[in-house]
């Protein structure tokens, strides 16, 4: 290939190249579901873990994973699993152990 066609080619890639570039640029970030962000007042027995202050279910959930990896409740085999302590047992209606799936449908009977 003769060097001007091999210059034109790699001239072309780099437009190319920027035009992508451009593009992620322009992409703007998700902007968060009012629902979600809607401060909710745990019961009692969810205040005991996460604390009695109004806040997001995204932040429940947040402070709940805190406390399960603090006191190590994670299943060690199984991952998705929850082994409850005291205090959540109360939380997941007496449940010895509990999905993290089926665990947010548990906690959302404790918000209001």
């Amino acid at each position: 290939m003769p060097a001007k066609k091999r210059a034109k080619k790699t001239a072309k890639k780099k437009v190319a190249r920027k035009k992508t570039t451009r593009k992620k640029a322009v992409k703007s970030k998700r902007k968060p579901n009012a629902a979600f962000m809607k401060p909710m007042t745990p019961s009692a027995t969810l205040s005991a873990v996460i604390g009695a202050k109004s806040m997001p279910r995204t932040e429940v959930t947040k402070k709940l994973w805190a406390y399960i990896k603090k006191n190590k409740l994670q299943d060690a085999k199984k991952r998705t699993m929850i082994n409850a302590d005291v205090k959540l047992r109360a939380v997941f209606g007496g449940k010895k152990q509990v999905s993290m799936f089926e665990m947010t449908k548990l906690v959302s009977k404790h918000l209001k």
